[in-house]
């Protein structure tokens, strides 16, 4: 980013209808207003000079345009959210280098400073076609969690490797020989010639191994930077008590806080 040049970039949230755990979830009612607003009004917040969602669902169209917002329809046919995105950009014909943001519909609680963030991480690194955030492992219940994703790290930030298991191996502790164990925050920024290359691809194999479609890019040889920030977003939803956990936090705090989150510029190194 050039001198104080403001950062130009934009958010594409995908969504669909076909959740398993929760069904319809983009339109489940917080407070009266459907999810997907939630996620179209904070990547608004955070400086997005576009946001659009990309849906394969008349349902959630309609109440994006009724709201104001901009719909880009995609096919039935993806697996998952960036090449629903990739579909987006291509039909919106975007420059290669154009920075998207891949805001989930699910995460209404997201703070606005971390989608920010991801895109000035993805601008700041011109050898990373990605950017993603993670945040330092401190629950010994989430090492062995497969819901909890970790992430290994070079001394420059770049990814070696994502996965559901404990990674680096360290038993029961969170943190071994001073090398920390890192959960990785699933929000992306892409340059737009990565969101294509990525999709023209297709699914690899180390991605269906382990349901992460990050792999791909690495599989690929594609670099994926990540950010460290001191506390993760507050968890989205995925099942009826999460919607619950999510209305009740909406009530008591009804705009999430935009403070930006503490930065680790680099993983520690281990000694």
């Amino acid at each position: 980013m050039a001198g104080d040049e403001a950062l130009r970039f934009g958010v594409v949230i995908p969504a669909r209808m076909e959740a398993v755990r929760l069904p319809g979830k983009p339109l489940r009612q917080i407070l009266g207003k459907p999810m997907i607003l939630y996620a179209l009004e904070l990547s608004k917040r955070a400086g997005a000079e576009f946001v659009w969602v990309a849906t394969d669902s008349e349902a959630i169209a309609q109440v994006v345009r009724d709201a104001g917002g901009d719909v880009v329809m995609t096919s039935t046919e993806h697996r998952c959210g960036s090449d629903r995105i990739a579909e987006a950009v291509r039909a919106r014909g975007l420059h290669p280098d154009t920075i998207v943001v891949n805001v989930q519909g699910d995460e209404p609680l997201l703070p606005p400073s971390m989608v920010l963030l991801v895109a000035q991480s993805l601008d700041a690194t011109p050898g990373a076609g990605v950017a993603t955030l993670a945040t330092p492992l401190r629950e010994p219940s989430e090492v062995s969690n497969p819901n909890a994703v970790k992430v290994v790290c070079a001394r420059s930030g770049f990814a070696l490797y994502f996965s559901r298991a404990s990674i680096p191996h360290s038993g029961a502790s969170v943190q071994q020989n001073h090398v920390p164990a890192l959960r990785h925050i699933g929000l992306y920024a892409y340059r737009v010639s990565t969101l294509c290359q990525l999709a023209a691809h297709g699914p690899v194999a180390l991605e269906a191994q382990e349901s992460l479609e990050q792999l791909r890019a690495l599989w690929l040889g594609i670099g994926i930077h990540v950010h460290v920030v001191e506390e993760g977003p507050p968890h989205g939803v995925d099942t009826q008590e999460d919607l619950a956990r999510v209305v009740e936090r909406v009530r008591s705090e009804p705009v999430p806080p935009e403070g930006a989150p503490a930065l680790r510029r680099e993983p520690a190194e281990p000694r």
